[in-house]
């Protein structure tokens, strides 16, 4: 962990934005509280989240809830019972458990991301890695399942898991939210949840935590008609990505026009770059400069196992590299997956504009020959038959294919005919763009951190501040309270306000500064002769006094971003 980390988890912990989980029994890694300041910063994420994802889309996007606990059957459609795994390597010695390309990374400093267990054996024995805590040797590397298992009700063989990810329960309600929702395409399912991953081994703080809460959209389209992609709003963007082939060269990201990115087909699928452009500008609204961001596209064995292309949307904060959101081109995995293990259909008719005639053709059994044959064999002639295409069983009749040494052609023949087709069925493909919340709170923090003449200032967005204002008296003096309660009051009407009259007005500065509160308004003697407060702004220190008929005026002119020395008279810090 580096020095800023450090800094900002005993800062997240001093003043009650977030800390480890059952403190008093010792704590459980991979578990945080987000305390009262953190869950306002928190929830502010999320808001600003479902405005640029859901409010600014809502022409095509609609959110949605599902359940926390989810069936076997829904996660082994899903691919995750099977490939929902980590690499683990156990000491043979202290029977410590590491995450094996955690381990590898960290000592030997190369990257091995989605390499194999015999792959991650050979390196550890090449290089000589042993055990961190005792030096002994480490034993074979296994996979490892990160699902959290429990059980639905009383029966034990009601098995389900707490969902390691929102989407599943998006694409299971695909249909009904298709139907209610006018039944045409483009579509995006939105969700904000908590999920459940039983990590090996939890580390910087939110960053790699075992429950957190996920922000993704499914967006389902037409593949053949994706339909009107709004680049317009986002096109012009430039962002730097890192190319698969680039990143194994070790290149640096390179920069794109959004529009050229999809031309080019660095991104494959317009849908998706779309979606990066709307992260690059939520990421840029949590204070994070888009210089200090990339996408970096994952190569075929790092993807998961649903992704015909993946990219992660990596923030820079000093020596600190970390995944804020991930991209991924899903095409009709999960659709085509849950169509197949529960029998029901997940397309979607399209209606053509014009009705097409087209050539089928049809299998056409002969029953009164096979009639004429025996039970057994009438039996097994249509278990031979049954489930085949009426392509394939035009083929074997051509090649002479017997069943019990008697040709089919003499029971089955196939027709073609001419039908008017007035639409067709489809299986839409899917793009998902992906953030966790604590990990957004985190960088946010971590990128607002400053030190200023020895005391902290987190230099938080406002539109991300826990609070507005602060609203203090100068002095334990009746009329100087009151005075600031009818502010406080007022301003509350509008604004999340705090208030504090305890400690120096110095260390009530200090305490604001800590959690990000923009602006600071303060009470005094003269308030009382000429009815004018100072504004304090948090990032300059600076000062200046207005009227309090105007306090409306100028804090909504501060809050659209107007500078702060021109609305009011600048105060002398001495004064």
């Amino acid at each position: 962990m580096s020095d800023l980390q450090t800094k900002v988890m005993e800062l997240a912990r001093r003043r009650g934005i977030f800390w480890s989980s059952y403190e008093i029994y010792g704590g459980v890694a991979g578990l945080y509280d987000i305390g009262p300041i953190g869950i306002r910063i928190k929830n502010r994420i999320v808001e600003l989240w479902r405005k640029y994802f859901i409010k600014d889309n809502a022409e095509f996007v609609v959110e949605i809830e599902t359940p926390l606990v989810t069936p076997y059957k829904v996660l082994e459609a899903s691919g995750h019972v099977e490939n929902f795994t980590d690499p683990i390597v156990e000491c043979t010695k202290c029977h410590n458990v590491y995450r094996a390309d955690h381990l590898i990374e960290e000592i030997a400093k190369v990257n091995v991301e989605g390499l194999k267990p015999s792959e991650l054996d050979n390196i550890i024995r090449e290089k000589g890695i042993k055990c961190p805590k005792c030096g002994g040797d480490l034993g074979e590397v296994r996979l490892f399942n990160l699902l959290f298992e429990t059980n639905i009700g009383p029966y034990t063989g009601n098995k389900g898991f707490i969902r390691p990810e929102t989407a599943q329960g998006m694409f299971t309600s695909f249909k009904r939210v298709y139907e209610s929702f006018r039944q045409r395409l483009p579509l995006g399912i939105a969700q904000v949840g908590r999920v459940g991953r039983n990590e090996i081994s939890p580390r910087q703080g939110l960053i790699r935590m075992r429950e957190f809460t996920i922000m993704e959209v499914e967006f389902f389209f037409d593949p053949e008609s994706p339909g009107e992609v709004p680049l317009d709003k986002v096109g012009d963007l430039t962002i730097n990505i890192l190319r698969g082939e680039e990143k194994v060269k070790g290149e640096k990201p390179v920069q794109y026009k959004l529009r050229e990115a999809v031309d080019e087909k660095v991104i494959l699928n317009p849908w998706m770059a779309y979606w990066m452009g709307v992260a690059t500008k939520f990421v840029s609204t949590l204070g994070i400069p888009q210089s200090s961001t990339y996408f970096e596209e994952k190569l075929p064995h790092e993807r998961a196992h649903y992704s015909k292309q993946t990219f992660d949307q990596i923030v820079v904060i000093g020596e600190d590299k970390v995944e804020i959101s991930g991209h991924a081109y899903r095409s009709d995995y999960d659709l085509s997956r849950h169509m197949k293990f529960s029998g029901q259909d997940l397309t979607v008719f399209k209606k053509y504009d014009t009705p097409k005639i087209v050539k089928k053709k049809t299998v056409i059994i002969n029953r009164d020959e096979l009639n004429k044959e025996g039970k057994e064999f009438v039996k097994t002639f249509m278990q031979f038959i049954n489930g085949k295409s009426p392509e394939e069983v035009e083929e074997m009749i051509n090649k002479g294919v017997k069943v019990s040494d008697k040709e089919i052609s003499k029971y089955v023949k196939v027709l073609e005919r001419e039908e008017k087709v007035t639409g067709t069925h489809f299986i839409p493909h899917v793009v998902e763009p992906s953030f966790g919340v604590e990990r957004c709170l985190y960088l946010a923090v971590l990128n607002a951190y400053k030190e200023k003449d020895g005391r902290i200032v987190l230099s938080l967005p406002k539109q991300l501040a826990p609070y507005d204002l602060a609203v203090f008296p100068l002095l334990e003096r009746d009329e100087l309270i009151k005075k600031a309660k009818e502010i406080y009051n007022h301003l509350q009407e509008k604004y999340d306000v705090i208030y504090d009259d305890v400690g120096s007005i110095g260390k009530r500065y200090a305490r604001v500064d800590e959690i990000g509160v923009p602006y600071s308004i303060t009470v005094d003697p003269t308030t009382l002769s000429d009815n004018t407060v100072t504004i304090r702004d948090r990032d300059t220190w600076n000062q200046i006094r207005v009227e309090i008929e105007r306090l409306d005026e100028v804090i909504e002119k501060l809050f659209k971003g107007e500078e702060f020395n021109k609305l009011g008279r600048v105060v002398d810090n001495n004064e």
